[in-house]
C-alpha cells in the first residue's frame, strides 16, 4: 500500500510540476484535446458562506436565493444574524438557535449540503459533536483538515451517521495543500472519505487543477471552484469563472468524464468584492452555462448520490433492462419488449442518449411519440422507431425511421463501441444525428408500418432478441416549444 501510494505521488508530482506552467499561459485556455468534445454535465450549483463573510448567515440565504441557487455551504464562525448579536454559526450553537436556523432555511427554499471548513479534536466526544450537528441539520457532508494522520476515527463515525467527510486543501505550507497527502490519507478507507477539491488554493500552490482532479479520481466528493488571475501566486486574486487561468472547460470536462455527483460550491473571495460579489458570480455562473452541454436537458435516467435508478420507468413485454446503479448503463435482454419512460408525455422535443451493441446483428430501437400506456405490441403501428441495426440496410439501419425513412449513411461506429444518437422530434418534423452526422430529415408522415402516429407521447428503448444485448446510458430530453 505504501509503495502504491509514493508511486501515485511521486507520478502525479511530475505530471503536476510538468503542467503547472503550462497553466500560466493565457494562451492554454482552449480545451485540451481530450476535453474538447466532451459533453459537460449541468452540475447543481452551492455557494460557500465564505462568499458572504461580510454579512450574516441570515443574509446570506436571501443573497443566495436571489442569485437563483438553493444549496448553500456554511462556514464555523459567521456572524448568525442582526438580532442575535455576537451568536455565531457553528456546531455549538444552542438548540434554539438550531431550531431557528431550520425554519428559515425551509421559508427561503435553501438546502444546507456541506459544513466547513470545521476542524475537530481526534477526540469522540468532539468528533461527534460536529456529525451530530449536521445530523441535525441534514447537512451530507462535513468538510475539514484533519490534524491527524489517523483516520480511523473519522472512518468509524463516517459509517454511522452516513455523513460524508472532505478533505479540504488550503494553499502551502498547509497539511493538504497538494493532492498526493490527501490520497494517502484516504486511500483503503471508507469511499465516504475523499477530497474538497479547492481549485483556487491548488493554483496558489502551483498545482494544476484538472491534474490534482485526475489524481483524485473517484474520491472528489465536493468542489470549491475557483478561478484565479495568476498561477503559483498566494497572493492570486479570484475572477469570474472562465477569465482566468484555471481553465474551468477542462476541470468540468473531467468532472463529466469521473462521472462526479456533488455540488460546484461557489466561493468568491476577491477582497474588492467582498461587499458585492455578486456581478463576478452572475459573469462566471453565465460561463459555466455557455460551456454545459446538458443545459436545458432532463436525465431521465435519473440519477443521484446513492446512484442511477429506474424511477419513473416501465417495462412492457418479454425481456428485460437490468441497470448498473454505478454506471449508468442499461442492458436490455431478451425480446421483443419496451422500456418506456412513464413519467411525462412529449410533444416537441431532443432526445439524447450513447448506445452500444455487443454483436454486428444487434436488433434494437428507440421509440419516439408512443401514445398509450403500452399494453399489446399494437403501440409499434402507431409511433416511430429510430432503428438500431448495424446489419440492416436502408429504412432497417442504424440511425433509419424504421420502415419509414432511410439512413443517410451509415454513420455508426464499430460493434462495441459507444455511439451518440440526437433525435429532434418538432411537430411532424424528425431529424437523426448519429456521432454527429445527420443521416435523417423528414417531415414525418404515416409510411410502412407506421399506420399515424400522435402529437405527443412517450419515449421508449426496446429490447428485441435472445442472442445480443443492447446498452444505452446518458439519456436527457430537452422539451422545445
Amino acid at each position: 500500500m505504501k509503495l502504491r501510494i509514493w508511486l501515485y505521488a511521486a507520478i502525479g508530482l511530475v505530471v503536476l510540476v510538468s503542467s503547472s506552467a503550462e497553466a500560466r499561459d493565457p494562451q492554454q485556455a482552449p480545451a485540451a484535446a481530450e476535453y474538447r468534445d466532451v459533453r459537460i454535465e449541468r452540475f447543481p450549483l452551492a455557494v460557500q458562506c465564505w462568499t458572504y463573510r461580510r454579512f450574516t448567515f441570515m443574509e446570506t440565504l436571501d443573497k443566495v436565493k436571489a442569485l437563483g441557487i438553493d444549496y448553500l455551504q456554511p462556514y464555523p464562525g459567521q456572524r448568525l444574524s442582526a438580532e442575535t448579536g455576537d451568536v455565531r454559526f457553528d456546531h455549538n450553537m444552542g438548540d434554539e438557535h438550531i431550531r431557528t436556523v431550520r425554519r428559515r432555511i425551509r421559508e427561503v427554499g435553501i438546502r444546507l449540503v456541506a459544513y466547513g471548513v470545521v476542524n475537530f479534536e481526534n477526540t469522540e466526544e468532539s468528533a461527534r459533536k460536529v456529525f451530530d450537528f449536521a445530523r441535525r441539520l441534514g447537512i451530507r457532508t462535513i468538510v475539514t483538515e484533519p490534524d491527524t494522520e489517523d483516520f480511523s476515527l473519522i472512518e468509524k463515525l463516517v459509517q454511522e451517521y452516513n455523513i460524508r467527510v472532505a478533505v479540504h486543501n488550503h494553499p502551502a505550507p498547509s497539511r493538504y495543500a497538494r493532492p498526493e497527502t490527501v490520497l494517502e490519507r484516504v486511500e483503503g478507507r471508507d469511499p465516504r472519505i475523499g477530497s474538497c477539491a479547492d481549485t483556487g488554493h491548488w493554483m496558489r500552490t502551483g498545482v494544476n487543477p484538472v491534474e490534482a482532479l485526475r489524481l483524485l479520481k473517484g474520491r472528489i466528493i465536493d468542489v470549491h471552484l475557483k478561478d484565479l488571475d495568476t498561477f503559483g501566486e498566494r497572493r492570486a486574486l479570484d475572477v469570474p469563472f472562465g477569465s482566468g487561468l484555471a481553465n474551468v472547460h477542462d476541470i468540468l470536462a473531467e468532472l463529466t468524464l469521473q462521472g462526479y455527483q456533488g455540488y460546484l460550491t461557489i466561493e468568491h473571495e476577491h477582497p474588492d468584492e467582498v461587499e458585492n460579489p455578486e456581478p463576478s458570480i452572475l459573469k462566471g455562473i453565465e460561463y459555466i452555462k455557455s460551456i454545459t452541454y446538458w443545459e436545458g436537458y432532463e436525465r431521465i435516467l435519473r440519477r443521484t448520490v446513492r446512484g442511477y435508478s429506474k424511477d419513473g420507468w416501465n417495462h412492457y413485454g418479454p425481456g428485460h433492462f437490468e441497470l448498473d446503479r454505478r454506471t449508468g448503463v442499461l442492458t436490455g435482454r431478451g425480446g421483443m419488449g419496451l422500456f418506456w419512460y412513464s413519467a411525462k408525455r412529449y410533444r416537441n422535443f431532443i432526445l439524447e442518449l450513447d448506445y452500444r451493441c455487443s454483436d454486428r446483428h444487434t436488433n434494437s430501437g428507440i421509440f419516439i411519440r408512443v401514445p398509450d400506456v403500452p399494453t399489446s405490441n399494437d403501440y409499434i403501428y402507431h409511433s416511430f422507431e429510430i432503428q438500431i441495426a448495424d446489419s440492416g440496410e436502408g429504412v432497417h439501419m442504424s440511425g433509419a425511421v424504421y420502415d419509414a425513412e432511410p439512413a443517410r449513411a451509415a454513420a455508426f461506429n464499430p460493434t462495441g463501441e459507444w455511439n451518440h444518437i440526437k433525435i429532434t422530434f418538432v411537430d411532424s418534423r424528425i431529424e437523426v444525428e448519429l456521432n454527429g452526422q445527420v443521416v435523417v430529415e423528414w417531415d414525418a408522415e404515416p409510411r410502412g408500418k407506421v399506420a399515424d402516429f400522435a402529437g405527443d407521447g412517450y419515449v421508449g428503448l426496446q429490447n428485441h432478441d435472445w442472442d445480443t444485448t443492447i446498452q444505452f446510458r446518458n439519456i436527457f430530453v430537452k422539451e422545445l416549444p
